[in-house]
């Protein structure tokens, strides 16, 4: 299975290789994923409402020049689906539409955890949309700057925090707010989910599913 994801944001080559490492690590065997980098040059950073609306129209621009005969799916690598449309080109897949889904589907109540607030709020803004407000209970902003998705051991600090008000809250699972985080196992008090793995395993046994019937 192969699978084509575009950077939210003109990243650099080293965290251009991270992130497709990391793919290739966390994919399940029998799918590809292919990263590409962002063609405009801005946004650099998800940093103000301003970039996440400039994120989304340029994923738009991006996804039109992909050769679709070479891929079965395309996933934005972003939590917060740009160039995604729910009920829109089913060639396009959302991270957080396909994981959240599931995860209502599995009866939990689901918390959030987001570096900072313009991403936050286009996260909430999200879910929303989506239809699962009622099985949400928050979001969580840990307030680091775009140097901290490389850095695990930062990020990971800061969700210990996070993550015990979203289970003052209700919570019965976390959704970490970055689909290029390395999570590290801990003794956080709810699971945190890395949604780019989630998605990656949901899309794959999808696929399997339809082709076994």
């Amino acid at each position: 299975m192969r699978v084509i994801s575009i950077t939210p944001v003109h990243v650099t080559e080293a965290e251009f290789n991270r992130r497709q490492e990391r793919y290739d690590r966390i994919s399940p065997e029998g799918l590809k994923v292919t990263l590409v980098n962002f063609i405009q040059l801005d946004p650099k950073e998800l940093e103000t409402p301003e970039d996440v609306v400039a994120s989304d129209l340029g994923l738009i621009a991006d996804i039109g020049s992909i050769n679709r005969r070479d891929y079965d799916f395309l996933m934005p690598d972003c939590v917060l689906d740009p160039g995604f449309r729910k009920g829109g080109d089913e060639f396009v897949v959302g991270m957080l539409e396909c994981v959240m889904s599931d995860l209502v589907n599995s009866g939990h109540q689901i918390g959030a955890v987001t570096r900072n607030d313009a991403i936050g709020a286009e996260l909430v803004r999200r879910i929303d949309e989506y239809g699962y407000s009622a099985n949400f209970v928050g979001n969580e902003v840990i307030n680091l700057g775009f140097d901290a998705i490389s850095n695990e051991e930062l990020w990971h600090s800061s969700l210990e925090t996070a993550v015990e008000k979203l289970a003052a809250k209700g919570a019965s699972i976390v959704i970490n707010g970055c689909s290029a985080v390395n999570l590290i196992e801990s003794r956080l008090v709810l699971e945190v989910v890395d949604p780019a793995e989630m998605a990656l395993d949901i899309i794959f046994s999808h696929k399997k599913v339809l082709e076994t019937n």
